[in-house]
C-alpha cells in the first residue's frame, strides 16, 4: 500500500507542477485552445494518441471485447493503430492545419461555420459535441474508479470526485500546452506500464504459449462460440461480423471526433506532421494492441465474482480480476498506467468541451463582446461546470462502460466525421449535407438507445458513421451548392507554395 501510494503522490505532483509550467504560455485564448499552433511532432503524437486511449479502453473495451472475441480482439487494437493513427494522420493531419489555420477556428464546430459559411450550424455543432462528451467522460471516470476500488480499497465516489478535481485544476492552470506535456509524460509511462503488465499476466498463466493452450482447450459449449472449439485462440475469433463493427468504431470513429481533430489544430509544422504520423501510430500498435491483447486471456480468470445474480457477465470487472493477483508494485504501475491514459482524455475532453460552448455557442450569440480575457474566463468556468456534470453522471451511469462510450462516439462522429473530412477535399459538400449528417448521426445513435433496433451500441454507432458518409455527398449532390467565389476563398489555401528539399521532391528535368 506505501508503494502504490508513493507512486501516486510523485503522480500527481508531476501533474500539478506542469500546469504550474505551461500557465505562463496561457495568458491568450490561441495559447490556452490551440497552444499557440506551436505543439512540436513529439507531444503532438502523444497527445492524439493518449487522448486515444484511457480507462474505457483498458478496462471496459478490453475486459468485454477480450471476453467475447479472445485473441482475435487484438484486431481491435490493430485497426486502431492502421486506421485511427496511421490514416487520420495522413488523410486529415496536414489538410486540418493548412485549412483550420487559414479560416482562423479554434473548434471543430468553428469549422463547420466558417468552412460552409453558416452561424446556426456552427452553434448545434456545438451543442451536439457538448452534450455528447458527458458521456464519454463518465465512462472514463467509471473505468478508473473500478481499478481505484480494486487496489485501494477505496468507495468509487470518492474516486471519481477525486479524478474530477485533480484533472480540472492542471487544465485550468495551464490550457492545451498543459495538457499536452503531461500527455508526454503519461504516454511514456503507458508505454512501459502495458508491456510489464502483460509479461506479469501471461508468467502467472505458464507464459505465452501455456496461455494460448488454455484458450483453445476452454469448451465448445460456451454460447457465443457457436460449437466451435478453440475460438478462442483462433485468427477471427468467435464472431468476425460484430468484432468488425468494433473495429470500425474505434478506429474510424476518431476521424470525427472534436477532441481527436483538434490535435491536428495545433500542429507546428511539416515535420511535426511526418513524425507525429509514425509516433503516434507505433504508440497505439503498442498500447491499443497491447491492451485488446491481454483482454483476450480475460476467460483464463473466469470466476463467480464476475457474474451478476441474474448470471450475466460484469465486463468491467474482467481487467480488474486480471490484475488482483499481481504483486504491489505491478498494480502500483497498472494504476499509474490507467490512471495517465485517464486523466489525458479527460483532460482532452474537458478542454474540448469548454472551448467550443465558448467560443462556437456563447461568443457573438449570447455575450456579443468577448475579449481574450474574457474568453478565458468563460472557458474557466465551463470546464468546471462541465466536470461537475460528468461527475453527476458518472456516479449513476445508466449502463457500462463500453455502451456509455458508444453512443458517445457513435453520435459525435457519426455526425461529424463526414463533413469535415467532405469539408477537407471536396468544393461540392453543401449546407444540405452537413445538415443530412448531423441529423443521421444523432438521430441513429439516440433512437437506438429507446427501440433497440441494432442490439449493440457498437455497431449503431458504427451504423451511424456509414450511413453518414453515404448521405452527406448523396444529398450534397441534389441540394444548392455554396457560391463558387466563397470557396475558392476557403481553398486557396492549399494553392500556395512551399519551398522543399530534394530529399523530398525530384525535379522534373532529374527525371530525364
Amino acid at each position: 500500500m506505501l508503494i502504490k501510494i508513493i507512486l501516486l503522490i510523485l503522480f500527481f505532483g508531476c501533474m500539478i507542477a506542469v500546469g504550474l509550467y505551461a500557465r505562463k504560455s496561457a495568458n491568450s485564448m490561441t495559447d490556452f485552445v490551440l497552444g499557440g499552433r506551436s505543439v512540436g511532432p513529439w507531444l503532438s503524437a502523444f497527445a492524439y494518441g493518449t487522448s486515444y486511449f484511457s480507462a474505457v479502453v483498458f478496462v471496459g473495451y478490453a475486459g468485454q471485447f477480450g471476453w467475447k472475441y479472445g485473441l482475435a480482439s487484438t484486431w481491435i487494437g490493430l485497426g486502431n493503430a492502421v486506421i485511427g493513427s496511421l490514416l487520420a494522420w495522413v488523410a486529415m493531419g496536414r489538410r486540418t492545419r493548412v485549412m483550420t489555420h487559414h479560416l482562423e477556428v479554434a473548434t471543430m464546430p468553428d469549422f463547420f461555420g466558417r468552412r460552409y459559411d453558416s452561424n446556426i450550424l456552427r452553434i448545434v455543432a456545438s451543442a451536439i459535441a457538448f452534450v455528447f462528451m458527458i458521456p464519454y467522460t463518465a465512462s472514463v471516470y467509471n473505468g478508473l474508479s473500478r481499478l481505484f476500488g480494486m487496489a485501494f480499497d477505496i468507495p468509487y465516489t470518492v474516486c471519481v470526485v477525486t479524478m474530477a478535481v485533480l484533472t480540472g485544476v492542471y487544465v485550468i492552470l495551464g490550457g492545451y500546452m498543459a495538457t499536452a506535456i503531461n500527455d508526454f509524460i503519461q504516454g511514456v509511462i503507458m508505454l512501459f506500464g502495458i508491456v510489464a503488465v502483460i509479461a506479469a499476466v501471461l508468467s502467472g498463466q505458464g507464459g505465452f504459449i501455456e496461455a494460448v493452450r488454455k484458450l483453445s482447450e476452454l469448451p465448445s459449449d460456451v454460447p457465443v462460440t457457436l460449437g466451435q472449439q478453440g475460438a478462442f485462440a483462433s485468427f477471427f475469433g468467435t464472431d468476425p461480423l460484430n468484432l468488425l463493427g468494433v473495429i470500425i468504431l474505434t478506429s474510424l470513429g476518431t476521424w470525427g471526433l472534436p477532441q481527436m481533430v483538434h490535435k491536428f489544430y495545433a500542429i507546428k509544422s511539416e515535420k511535426a506532421i511526418k513524425t507525429g504520423t509514425i509516433v503516434s501510430t507505433f504508440f497505439a500498435v503498442i498500447v491499443s494492441g497491447g491492451c485488446y491483447f491481454l483482454g483476450g486471456f480475460g476467460r483464463l480468470f473466469d470466476s463467480p465474482a464476475l457474474y451478476k445474480a441474474d448470471g450475466s457477465v460484469m465486463y468491467d470487472a474482467i481487467v480488474p480480476s486480471m490484475l488482483s493477483t499481481l504483486p504491489d508494485i505491478l498494480i502500483g504501475i497498472v494504476i499509474i498506467l490507467v490512471l495517465s491514459a485517464s486523466m489525458s482524455t479527460l483532460s482532452s475532453l474537458v478542454l474540448t468541451s469548454a472551448s467550443t460552448l465558448t467560443l462556437d455557442f456563447i461568443k457573438g450569440n449570447i455575450v456579443k463582446d468577448m475579449d481574450d480575457r474574457k474568453q478565458l474566463v468563460y472557458i474557466r468556468v465551463l470546464i468546471v461546470f462541465f466536470i461537475v456534470i460528468s461527475v453527476v453522471l458518472a456516479l449513476n451511469p445508466p449502463t457500462f462502460i463500453a455502451q456509455l462510450m458508444g453512443i458517445s462516439w457513435g453520435a459525435l462522429a457519426g455526425a461529424f466525421l463526414a463533413p469535415f473530412l467532405y469539408g477537407l477535399y471536396w468544393k461540392g459538400v453543401t449546407r444540405a449535407g452537413v445538415w443530412a449528417s448531423f441529423i443521421c448521426g444523432v438521430g441513429i445513435t439516440v433512437s437506438n438507445m429507446f427501440f433497440k433496433f441494432i442490439a449493440s451500441p457498437i455497431n449503431a454507432g458504427a451504423a451511424a458513421m456509414i450511413v453518414g458518409l453515404i448521405v452527406t455527398p448523396a444529398v450534397s449532390l441534389v441540394t444548392p451548392k455554396l457560391e463558387g467565389g466563397f470557396l475558392d476563398k476557403i481553398f486557396c489555401c492549399y494553392d500556395s507554395t512551399a519551398n522543399v528539399s530534394s530529399k523530398e521532391y525530384l525535379k522534373e528535368e532529374e527525371t530525364k
